[in-house]
């Protein structure tokens, strides 16, 4: 999720799902050893639980990446071994790092000597089309027994050549049983799941198997679902009573507006870009009435620059008056009777 979940996503992402655990963008050991650390580390208070996912090979400046992140207030460091993109190879991290399970034991090692914070690790199933459960279960075993006991399992390969990043997340085939198959081989480890989770009953299923899931583009493109599953989440009694989350949607909906248009008005007063700040918010409401006016709005330079964050409100306004007009133009005219899900 490079250049996806900064800081200001985010914030909106706990606004809509208050017991979630967030994660940044991948941040490599370079970028907070030798450029602005600051910069990629500040967060909002209201983001805890959050985990700071590193990517980097070498234990040492791994183990000084993760004190920083500690000291600056992460509730956990995550090592990513799982991106595959070719930025990332050339660094010799990211999903390469499975072909070397001890020097990724090092690292852990390193990284949980220098924090007292948990240290954990987010990796695919295996690499290019070699599809061996071995594979995984002796790269997870080398970790386990250097102390990690937290797993984020892309249930896929990655496939290092010919396939670019965004295949990457398609088509290498979602193997899901071998997910399952490491929670049982290690049973009082955390096994998470994550890759091709897109619908709430996916998303509750999995979780009563296994001990969580993580969503990455289905939280991006429709941040509703962080929403429905945190009510899922949450008991009655104490959704009944959390002035956050009124039961009703449109006064929910508006408060969670509410709360990030003043988020927004304090970044913007400290200089953050307007586009920046609200881009996270862009598939927010997506397939229902007026969303697509919502869109245009957010994404419109002019605007933005004219209204500044008062363009919040207005694109609301609009998104919540709906548009029957807009919403035909959304659906293609070949499926109009079609039920879709």
């Amino acid at each position: 999720m490079i250049d996806v979940t900064d800081r200001h996503c985010r914030y909106f992402h706990r606004l809509l799902a208050p017991q979630a655990r967030l994660y940044t963008e991948m941040i490599t050991t370079g970028a907070l050893l030798h450029g602005d650390a600051a910069r990629h580390l500040d967060f909002d208070a209201a983001e805890h639980p959050v985990a700071l996912q590193l990517g980097g090979s070498e234990p040492d400046a791994l183990a000084r990446s993760a004190r920083l992140g500690a000291d600056w207030g992460y509730d956990e460091i995550n090592l990513n071994c799982g991106c595959p993109s070719e930025r990332v190879q050339s660094g010799a991290f990211g999903a390469c790092l499975m072909a070397e399970p001890r020097l990724v034991a090092d690292c852990v090692r390193a990284m949980q000597d220098a924090v007292s914070v948990p240290v954990t690790v987010k990796h695919r199933l295996g690499l290019d089309y070699q599809e061996s459960y071995g594979f995984v279960r002796d790269f997870v075993g080398t970790l386990y027994d250097a102390g990690c006991r937290v797993f984020i399992a892309h249930a896929r390969n990655a496939v290092l050549k010919g396939l670019s990043p965004k295949d990457n997340r398609e088509k290498p085939p979602l193997r899901y049983d071998e997910v399952l198959r490491l929670k049982q081989d290690f049973p009082d480890a955390r096994i998470i799941l994550n890759g091709g989770l897109a619908q709430v009953p996916d998303c509750v299923a999995w979780m009563q198997r296994l001990d969580g899931v993580m969503l990455g583009r289905a939280a991006w493109h429709h941040p509703d679902i962080l929403a429905v599953l945190d009510r899922h989440l949450t008991p009655h009694e104490v959704l009944e009573h959390a002035l956050e989350l009124p039961v009703d949607d449109a006064a929910w909906a508006e408060s969670v507006l509410e709360r990030f248009q003043a988020y927004v008005v304090r970044q913007h007063a400290r200089g953050e870009p307007l586009h920046v700040l609200v881009r996270g918010l862009l598939g927010w409401r997506a397939g229902r009435p007026g969303a697509r006016q919502w869109r245009r709005l957010l994404s419109d330079p002019k605007a933005l620059r004219a209204e500044g964050p008062t363009v919040l409100r207005r694109a609301w306004d609009q998104l919540t008056a709906g548009s029957a007009q807009d919403l035909r133009a959304d659906v293609p005219a070949s499926s109009v009777g079609q039920s879709r899900m």
